[in-house]
């Protein structure tokens, strides 16, 4: 016939499945922990923004498109680092300031 579990093996059970739980959760801690990890040791390795950006027109040879300050969020793919003589200079040339940015305001180049 059925025989009732008392109540000790209960709680036993109850005792083997919080230490699977308790396992889970450590997992959980520590795979959270790497991702830190990464996420910092990436935040170390991220090489410093520039202070002026030059954005590239297309083709080679092209004339630049526009200058930005380097924290300007509106840059395009095609860019290349500048000096603050090189963002003066270019544009002093006539390239575009960019409208977002205004790094000819930063520059007091009016």
């Amino acid at each position: 016939m059925y025989e009732q579990s008392s109540r000790l093996d209960k709680l036993r059970f109850l005792q083997r499945v919080q230490e699977q739980q308790l396992e889970v959760t450590r997992h959980w801690i520590a795979d959270e922990e790497r991702r830190e990890a990464e996420r910092a040791q990436g935040e170390r390795a991220r090489p410093p923004q520039p202070d002026w950006v030059l954005e590239l027109g297309i083709g080679v040879g092209s004339r630049p498109v526009e200058v930005h300050a380097g924290h300007c969020y509106a840059i395009g793919r095609r860019r290349k680092t500048i000096t603050r003589e090189q963002a003066v200079g270019a544009l002093s040339e006539g390239v575009q300031a960019c409208t977002h940015c205004r790094p000819d305001t930063e520059l007091g180049i009016l």
